[in-house]
């Protein structure tokens, strides 16, 4: 491995950071470039920011059951958004704190500009104030992300028609809302601003919501929608609409009218691959506007790496570091590759949600011979105890080899959850291991232990007719 080189990492989000904390970690003189607020999208206008908003209306849901359990309160429970928003930035604050503060500890060079490519070693930063500085590097890692899209037929405005970023910094609960997409984001904001109290309609072109999602999943979560009140318009578009006093009339597909103080939009990325004089130097994009790489994290171009959510491989900032830990490894002179086999994810909808691998139609369209486990929450003593019961463990196995092909969950702290099973999968642990692993009693994990038995239909707290 070469001792010392210079890195330069244009994007300070999950993969730019992680990238340049490793590299530096590795003997790297590092520069890091970054135009708006270190973290990037998902800690300053998404993942943190709306996971510390869902934490509050999941706490006042919980509390306002409770009464009926014991718990007595003085008053109702209710929601202030404004100091539901300065916790919020305080949470944000906190660990953008942390980060610069690692860049100190590891010297590593922050540089406030936009980056662009002067050529495969060199980077020109333009600053705020219009002046121009260049650097010099051994190896340049690009990891700019994505951003929301301006579509034409929805322009965002910030103020009736909102994107999430906007929306996270909503000072007064909406009394209606309409969401337009039914993906990750958009369910995320249903469940948000439906517990705050909003009158939510969630417009959705697909036959369900989260169309890459397990059936079981989407159909436990589009009951628990409809139990919140939310309302679903799916196989729909939005035909027609305009801005008025008394906010957005929108006519739907179907014919039917819908009227929305603010509408949000939910539909797609854009990766931020423009403007980085890729053209010019020779880097290759694809047809999405996506960085083309290799499984190294290289792009045509040797030298130049690229990460994350412009690479448009899996837009999860938690496979952006993965990448950048790979990229700066790579460029320090090391051979690392990565793996997208074994990735989990959570969704942060009420409940929550966490997979790893294949749906079951994904598997059958593959072509494999599968067997199910499931299990509900409602079975787990823990789930009972803490009022939890919603929700169910699915394991998806090959019928043969007992491998683990796939685990869905959904229900209280699923997103959590999931990592055994993704460890499992990326060890090639069975079902049949997961089954004779001894789980502490009580915990939610128990709802594993039981769905890997059930595939033989063994799961001891899972009620069936005797053979």
């Amino acid at each position: 491995m070469t001792s010392l080189k210079r890195i330069i990492v244009i994007g300070a989000g999950p993969g730019g950071y992680v990238a340049a904390i490793r590299a530096a970690q590795l003997g790297a003189q590092v520069t890091i470039v970054e135009e708006e607020a270190v973290g990037g999208v998902c800690l300053n206008w998404g993942c943190i920011p709306s996971k510390t908003l869902l934490n509050l209306v999941d706490l006042g849901e919980r509390a306002r059951h409770a009464e009926s359990w014991g718990l007595t309160f003085e008053g109702p429970i209710g929601f202030d958004l404004k100091r539901m928003m300065t916790r919020k930035n305080e949470v944000v604050n906190s660990l953008v704190k942390g980060i610069t503060t690692l860049f100190k500890q590891w010297k590593i060079q922050h540089v406030v500009g936009r980056g662009e490519l002067v050529s495969d070693r060199q980077v020109r930063v333009t600053h705020s104030e219009g002046a121009s500085s260049l650097l010099d590097g051994d190896a340049i890692v690009l990891a700019t992300g994505s951003s929301w899209p301006q579509l034409p037929q929805f322009p965002i405005d910030g103020k009736s028609v909102l994107s999430s970023k906007d929306a996270l910094d909503l000072t007064e609960i909406p009394r209606s809302l309409l969401i337009v997409g039914g993906g990750v984001e958009g369910c995320e904001f249903a469940c948000l601003f439906s517990g705050l109290g909003s009158q939510v309609t969630l417009v959705e072109m697909m036959p369900t919501l989260l169309p890459m999602e397990d059936a079981d999943t989407v159909a436990i979560l589009t009951r628990e929608c409809k139990k919140r009140k939310i309302k679903l318009a799916m196989q729909t578009t939005i035909q027609d609409w305009q801005s008025t006093a008394e906010g957005i009339h929108a006519t739907l597909s179907s014919g039917e009218t819908v009227v929305a103080e603010k509408m949000l939009i939910s539909v797609g990325r854009r990766m931020n691959s423009r403007g980085l004089g890729l053209e010019a130097v020779g880097v290759k994009t694809g047809a999405r506007e996506e960085i083309l790489v290799d499984e190294h994290m290289q792009t045509t171009v040797p030298g130049v790496y690229a990460i994350g959510d412009v690479t448009g491989k899996s837009m999860l900032a938690h496979v952006a570091s993965a990448q950048g830990k790979v990229a700066a490894a790579n460029a320090m002179g090391t051979t690392q590759s990565i793996n997208y086999d074994v990735i989990p994810a959570g969704i942060f909808t009420l409940p929550e949600i966490g997979r790893v691998g294949l749906t079951e139609q994904q598997a059958t369209e593959q072509g494999l011979q599968t067997t199910v486990g499931r299990f509900r929450y409602g079975g787990l003593g823990k789930a009972q105890a803490v009022g939890e019961t919603t929700g169910q463990f699915k394991i998806i196995a090959d019928q043969h080899s007992k491998q683990i092909v796939g685990v869905h969950i959904i229900g209280s702290h699923a997103a959590d959850l999931i990592h055994e099973s993704a460890l499992a999968m990326q060890g090639g642990v069975t079902v049949t291991d997961v089954a004779d692993m001894i789980h502490a009693h009580p915990t939610l994990s128990e709802g594993m232990m039981e769905a890997a038995e059930d595939i033989e239909s063994l799961a001891i707290h899972q009620a069936r007719k005797r053979p």
